[in-house]
């Protein structure tokens, strides 16, 4: 079940915030999280702010206005954006880039090779300071990007874990 959650199930498009993305359309998540969720800020707060949403037939909690974005909370804080289309890293990332790009675009990202015998993808840890972006990919293509801090992505990565 892990295995399978890290290979790319979460929260998929749907519902109406959907349909209000012209094709091609990409919103950037950058280092510091999203406009409205940012790492670090509380379970609490975000409900508050009224962007946490626990009605969504998902997984887990979703963000409002962010459908293809799952997020992970440790110790009440968000310390993970799980990231489907149409999300971008600033440099244009998404999934579906081919890894020679993010190669190109994050030159320092370190090489994660999936532990043998299992069903994972290979990922790309492209980190900056206690921040990282994990580029999960299957050797041609990045299938989903996880953001947030690198400890924790590293972590994640490494146990096999999945928002849902």
């Amino acid at each position: 079940m892990t295995a399978a959650s890290i290979a790319g199930s979460g929260v998929r498009p749907q519902g109406p915030d959907v349909s209000t993305w012209p094709v091609g359309a990409a919103e950037v998540v950058t280092l510091d999280g999203l406009r409205n969720a940012e790492f670090g800020v509380t379970e609490a707060e975000l409900t508050r702010r009224g962007v946490l949403r626990t009605e969504v037939d998902a997984c887990g909690p979703t963000l409002a206005g962010h459908d293809a974005v799952s997020p992970i909370f440790v110790d009440d804080r968000l310390v993970l954006l799980w990231l489907g289309d149409p999300m971008s890293t600033p440099e244009g990332i998404t999934a579906g880039t081919p890894v020679t790009e993010v190669r190109a675009a994050y030159p320092r990202a370190v090489e994660l090779p999936a532990p043998p015998g299992t069903y994972r993808f290979d990922g790309l840890l492209a980190r900056d300071g206690d921040r990282a972006y994990l580029f999960l990919h299957d050797g041609t293509t990045v299938r989903k990007i996880i953001a947030g801090y690198a400890d924790w992505a590293r972590r994640f990565f490494d146990e096999g874990y999945g928002p849902c």
